[in-house]
This record gives C-alpha cells, sequence and structure tokens, in this order.
C-alpha cells in the first residue's frame, strides 16, 4: 500500500518540483505537528492566513455552531443567511463610510476578478492600471494585473489594456487619465519583498483618481486583519479606496474573500445585464460564520494593537552580518540577506532547526516573516535566535 506521502506526490497535482512536503497532522496556535512528530514553529501563517493562530478556540467553536445548523443552501446572494448578512454588516462597521456594501467570494483571486468587473461596468472604461512586482492571484485577470512578466508569458494573451506603473514614482501617476477604469494597488506591495509607500504616494494616488474619475482598489489580501499594525493598511496611510479587496487573514483559516465598494458602485451588478457576477460558493455559511469569529478575536484581544510592539522586538533581534535590510510594515517582514542561495540555505538550515520560513515570488535575495498575530515576546526570541544561529552557521 501506497503512503501518503507517495500518494500525494502520485495523485496531488504539484506546483514546483521541489515542495516542501511537510506532512502536517495537527496545528495549534503557533504550531504544526509533522506525522514523524516533530514540532515546527509557524512563522509565515499560511502566507498571511493565520493571523489569530492556528485552530483559535473561538473560530473552531463558530464552525461547530454553524455545521449544526446548516452549509451550503443556494449560490450566492438568493437566500437571506444569517452567517453572511453578520459578516457583511461587521465588516462595514469597521471599515470607512463608503465601503457599505459587501460582495464575499472564496479567495483574493476572486476577489480581484470580481472588482476589476465591477470598475469596468461602474465606469463604462475599459483601461487598467495595476503596478510592477504587483501580485493580486493567478487567476487569468488577476493575472493580467500581476506586475511581473516571468510569471505571465506562459499564460497570453491576457486581458488587454493594462499598463503597468512603478511603485513609489509620482511621476508615473501621469500615466493615469480618463481612460482608465481603476487602479489596483496593495497598499504595501507583499511578493516585492515588503515595499512599503513612500510619505505621501498614496495620497497622490488617490488624488489622480479623484481627478480623472478612476476607481482605487486597494488589495488587503495580505495585509488586512491586523497585519500591519491597524485593522487595515489603510488606515495607517490615511487614503481610503473605492473599492477594498479581502481574504486570506479574514476566515481564521477557513477560505473567504470579499470585494467591498459603496452601494452606488456595487449596485451596477444588477442590471444590463442582472446577475453581473455570480458565484455558487462564495459567502459559504460555515466560513463566514468563522470570518465573524476571527474578528471577534482580532478586536477582543486588541491583536493589532501589539503589532507594532513585536515589530520593534524583531528589528531588534534580527542583527547580522549577512543580514542587509529588515523592512516591515507590521509582523509583515521581509529580511534582505542580497543573494537567493543564501535565502534558500537559511530557509533550509531553519527548518531543520524546526522553524518554518518562505520566500517571496518576486524578491529571492529576500525572505519571509509573517507569523501569526498570537505570538509572544518569549517567542519573537527563541524564533530570531534559530535564525541568527542558522546564519552563522550557513556563512562558514
Amino acid at each position: 500500500m501506497l503512503t501518503e506521502r507517495q500518494l500525494f506526490f502520485k495523485h496531488l497535482a504539484q506546483t514546483s518540483p521541489d515542495p516542501l512536503a511537510l506532512e502536517i497532522v495537527k496545528a495549534e496556535g503557533l504550531y504544526l505537528y509533522s506525522s514523524d512528530g516533530r514540532k515546527y514553529i509557524d512563522m509565515i501563517s499560511g502566507i498571511s492566513v493565520s493571523n489569530t493562530g492556528h485552530r483559535h478556540p473561538e473560530v473552531t467553536e463558530a464552525v461547530r455552531r454553524q455545521l449544526d445548523k446548516y452549509m451550503h443552501l443556494m449560490v450566492y446572494g438568493e437566500y437571506i443567511l444569517s452567517p453572511q448578512v453578520k459578516l457583511a454588516t461587521k465588516l462595514a462597521g469597521i471599515l470607512p463610510a463608503n465601503l457599505n456594501s459587501v460582495y464575499l467570494v472564496n479567495s483574493g483571486s476572486e476577489a480581484v476578478e470580481g472588482a476589476l468587473k465591477l470598475a469596468k461596468k461602474f465606469t463604462g472604461r475599459t483601461e487598467i492600471a495595476a503596478f510592477i512586482n504587483a501580485y493580486h492571484g493567478s487567476t487569468q485577470g488577476s493575472l493580467s494585473v500581476m506586475g511581473n512578466e516571468d510569471f505571465k508569458r506562459a499564460f497570453r494573451p491576457l486581458l488587454p489594456g493594462i499598463r503597468f506603473l512603478k511603485f513609489n514614482h509620482s511621476d508615473d501617476l501621469k500615466n493615469i487619465d480618463k481612460t482608465v477604469a481603476c487602479v489596483i494597488v496593495e497598499p504595501v506591495q507583499g511578493e516585492a519583498g515588503v515595499i512599503v509607500p513612500e510619505e505621501g504616494f498614496l495620497n497622490a494616488l488617490r488624488e489622480k483618481c479623484n481627478e480623472t474619475g478612476t476607481l482605487l482598489i486597494f488589495d488587503e489580501v495580505q495585509t488586512g486583519f491586523g497585519r500591519t499594525g491597524k485593522m487595515f493598511a489603510m488606515e495607517k496611510f490615511g487614503v481610503i479606496p473605492d473599492i477594498i479587496i479581502l481574504a486570506k487573514g479574514m476566515g481564521g483559516g477557513m477560505p473567504v474573500g470579499a470585494f467591498v465598494a459603496s452601494e452606488e458602485i456595487m449596485s451596477s451588478f444588477m442590471s444590463q445585464p442582472a446577475l453581473g457576477h455570480i458565484t455558487t460558493f462564495g459567502g459559504h455559511p460555515v466560513c463566514c460564520a468563522a470570518a465573524v469569529a476571527n474578528i471577534a478575536v482580532i478586536e477582543n484581544e486588541k491583536l493589532a494593537e501589539t503589532v507594532t510592539r513585536k515589530e520593534k522586538l524583531f528589528r531588534q533581534l534580527l542583527v547580522h552580518p549577512l543580514i542587509r535590510e529588515v523592512r516591515c510594515s507590521g509582523l509583515l517582514i521581509a529580511v534582505d540577506l542580497g543573494d537567493a542561495g543564501k535565502v534558500k540555505s537559511l530557509i533550509t538550515a531553519c527548518l531543520v532547526n524546526g522553524l518554518i520560513l518562505d520566500w517571496f515570488l518576486f524578491n529571492d535575495r529576500s525572505l519571509r516573516i509573517a507569523p501569526p498575530l498570537i505570538i509572544t515576546e518569549s517567542e519573537i526570541r527563541e524564533a530570531c535566535s534559530v535564525i541568527i544561529k542558522c546564519l552563522s552557521e550557513i556563512q562558514i
């Protein structure tokens, strides 16, 4: 009989020639446990998903309660489902007043697809502006606004009418004109290696969109739900978009996403044609129940308020001759080693020592740290100690 490891490679579609292939049998809080009895510190949260940790008891209890009532009943938007209503109402309550109409989907990529369609429908325009080294997902539309040609070349032709701008280059904003339906931007570029906007850049982008009647879309899939030290990164920069895209850290480990706009903008999907955007499983009741509980945990445990202090501790401890720079936006952290080989060696060495790190899609010279927000200061010290130890070993 084949083992699960053998079946993994035999029947599960592979996306790279060298997956980590950790066989995890349990996850709790900050930790993952493998089939061979090893315990790992998870420093990437499933790529900024498990902000409240793995299997937070309040999230798992919310899932159990909803399972006792119902799961899928009907395509999105046809029935009044309490978990969907509660989640949409909660999101509208914690977002700015203009972001009050919520369309629930399954993932960040699907939310991007819906947001792009919505912008084109509302404005009647076809051009879209995005940024070099931006990541917005891997479906056809989201791939079209990805700012890295290496990941796109094999899948062309993609959406036409996409123009790319340089992040933090205000001169490039002149390329936004009245033919552009929307500009989609990460308030902090994630896969580029945690690139934070320079002072005033996002404000200038907002002003240019106002001037041209272009909708501004913030992709907060990685930065939302406390990751940067605020519930949403836009709060750090004082800029409010016309549409916001949410996923990852919203569901407490369950798959759920959303794009949120004003009622005026969102109503574009109601006519010419009706059913302008459709999803079968979007806003799944169990996922929505988990998300409501997850947001309550972030608020009640004041997790976002702890992030700045924890970010500072990471900065203090991540000091080593091989570290060129540490870039942070809260607990979204890039450690720049300046060399892809060193990054790979460090990730491998840390894994052997029970610490899970990761890399960035568009920056192979830096490694990713994005732990659950529940991480304690003693756990930060332990993790950084492993990193420094492994750096010293690969330096020899």
